[in-house]
């Protein structure tokens, strides 16, 4: 695993199949607690990311 430096703050990245992936939770812990999650889940725009993210990735 690799390691970025954004604003500051370590976050991790992870290569799967050639593929880079960053760590929401570090980009999280870096925001001492003001942020959460559920926060960032209840975003409309997160919400229509996923939905969108699903139909294209996923098979049903």
């Amino acid at each position: 695993m690799a390691k970025i430096k954004v604003k500051d703050t370590e976050v991790t990245v992870v290569k799967v199949n050639g593929e880079d992936y960053i760590c929401l939770t570090d980009m999280m812990r870096a925001k001492d607690g003001a942020f959460f999650i559920t926060d960032w889940l209840r975003n409309r725009n997160t919400l229509e990311f996923i939905g969108i993210w699903e139909k294209v990735y996923t098979e049903f």
